[in-house]
């Protein structure tokens, strides 16, 4: 038997041999590279979406997942980058494809790239591809990957729906039932109740309000009126409907869907109205009162983007010009009850302050618009001292932001809001305009269920064309 001085001696040698160091009190690794914390600078090369598409159309018969690949390979046959440089491939998603539980992974397999490519899939509500971007930002700053893509998307045609609690806990005695008498037992016992479906929540879990609700009661809270409201819709629908016919909104990839014969060319929830005729619709939640109407909220849509990011080093070896750079982003949290919609107004202020800018900087502004409620509500907190000193800690107000600079082809309330794929929309808007209209910075935020926001920076790249 080895004596323990003996053993100790082996144990030093070993180490050394192989690189580690050794002392009487422990074992301390010594590595041979350093860290390198410099920062990189991390491009936007370009995006793509689908057409945006209202529910239950001419997408109804597909999967999230036809919509996934589609902008998959929209966005390498538009850039035309090698489908082998992507490293990294990372989606969001909100309601999931019970089949397709990882859909960035499914949906990069059926666009052609590479097995080798892993993908994960992430979700944040409203701002999941914003998530899917930072995840992205955050592995390449971190050094792991130069090429990843970021996207999202969203299939509201057609939702898991399960069969009530009670009928699935039958279900899974039944298949461990081994005799006749067992399942006859179970089946007898089955009662009406039990074919009662569990339908995805439309209110908040926490406290089982739905978002319209949430948004009537901000609304109320900031004082923002019916016809404030539906103008703000109209603004909306009106900047959207003269950037279709422009041909601004470019990023959007023309889908030919199998067995319908007219080309999918643009968004359809696009309409145009007059305030006589927006005023006629009943509110849709808070009855007879509320502000929120079908016309002023977003709807549901079904659609998928994608966006080619990576180091600028890396796109200028591959003869890339980008769009953008991509600055900085925080992510914020607030009370749910109270301040669901909110999140922009915290979001806001504290990624100008990040990015060392302030409202007069910014150029172009880009804010998804879940209702013109909650919009209204979100720039009013933004003026207010009193928002300002009691929820922000600060003791002036951040102002108004330029409303000619503000969505100005429109937003979720006309193009759509296909929840996971509005983010990557946002950007890649963001970028396109500062492009048109020659500006240097623009700034993104969203808010999403839970009481969360996000808020980006992005900057006009030199020479960027669109």
């Amino acid at each position: 038997m080895l004596s323990l001085a003996k053993h100790t001696f082996l144990l030093k040698e070993g180490f050394a041999k192989y690189g580690f160091a050794i002392n009487t009190l422990g074992v301390t690794n010594s590595y041979a590279t350093k860290s390198n914390n410099a920062a990189k600078n991390i491009v936007f090369v370009d995006g793509v979406r689908t057409p945006f598409l209202q529910s239950g159309t001419t997408y109804k018969n597909l999967m999230a997942y036809d919509l996934a690949r589609h902008s998959l390979v929209a966005l390498q046959r538009k850039i035309k980058f090698p489908k082998e440089i992507v490293e990294y491939i990372v989606y969001g998603t909100v309601i999931q494809e019970l089949r397709v539980s990882n859909i960035a992974r499914e949906a990069a397999l059926a666009a052609g790239y590479s097995d080798r490519t892993p993908a994960h899939t992430v979700t944040m509500a409203c701002i999941s591809s914003n998530q899917a971007l930072t995840t992205g930002m955050g592995l390449i700053a971190c050094g792991v990957y130069d090429v990843i893509i970021a996207g999202g998307v969203e299939f509201m045609s057609d939702i898991p729906i399960r069969h009530s609690r009670r009928m699935r806990s039958l279900m899974l005695q039944a298949n461990k039932a081994k005799t006749v008498g067992q399942k006859l037992s179970l089946l007898a016992s089955v009662r009406p109740g039990h074919f009662v479906p569990d339908l995805p929540a439309v209110a908040e879990f926490s406290t089982n309000e739905t978002m319209g609700h949430s948004s009537d009661r901000l609304a109320a809270a900031f004082g923002i009126t019916r016809k404030e409201q539906d103008e703000y819709a109209l603004r909306s629908h009106t900047l959207a409907a003269n950037a279709q016919r422009q041909g601004y909104l470019s990023d959007l990839i023309p889908y030919k869907v199998p067995n319908v014969d007219q080309l999918v060319d643009k968004d359809n929830g696009i309409r145009v109205s007059t305030l006589e005729q927006l005023g006629k619709l009943k509110p849709a939640f808070v009855k007879p009162y509320g502000g929120v109407t079908a016309a002023n909220a977003s709807f549901l849509s079904d659609g998928a983007s994608a966006a080619l990011i990576m180091t600028e080093e890396k796109a200028l070896q591959l003869g890339l010009v980008p769009k953008a750079y991509l600055r900085n982003f925080t992510y914020v949290s607030q009370d749910p009850a109270d301040q669901l919609l909110l999140g922009p107004a915290y979001a806001i202020p504290q990624v100008l302050q990040k990015a060392k800018l302030n409202l007069k900087d910014i150029g172009v502004w880009e804010i998804h618009e879940a209702f013109a409620g909650q919009i209204l509500a979100n720039l009013k907190a933004l003026d207010s001292n009193w928002f300002a000193q009691t929820y922000m800690g600060k003791s002036t107000k951040v102002g108004t932001p330029d409303l000619s600079k503000w969505n100005a082809w429109g937003g979720s309330l006309s193009i759509g809001h296909p929840f996971a794929a509005t983010g990557v929309r946002l950007a890649t808007h963001t970028a396109n305009r500062m492009i048109r209209e020659d500006q240097q910075f623009g700034l993104i935020a969203a808010c999403a269920a839970g009481g969360q926001a996000v808020g980006m920076i992005m900057e006009r790249y030199p020479g960027a064309k669109v």
